[in-house]
């Protein structure tokens, strides 16, 4: 996970507009700021975006 894709996921946390766990609504989020990177990658590295949401780290 690049920083680019850690920063997309932080700026969709801090906006609120959905728990974190709900993959799908993050990717529509992420689809509707242009964050297409990020939608690519939760279909590609749901595990790896689960245990950043968990634990902070990537």
């Amino acid at each position: 996970m690049d920083e680019k894709i850690k920063e997309q996921i932080l700026h969709i946390r801090a906006s609120g507009l959905t728990n974190m766990f709900d993959v799908t609504m993050v990717q529509r989020i992420a689809n509707e700021y242009g964050f297409y990177e990020l939608v690519i990658f939760l279909e590609e590295n749901r595990a790896d975006y689960v245990h950043f949401i968990l634990y902070g780290e990537a």
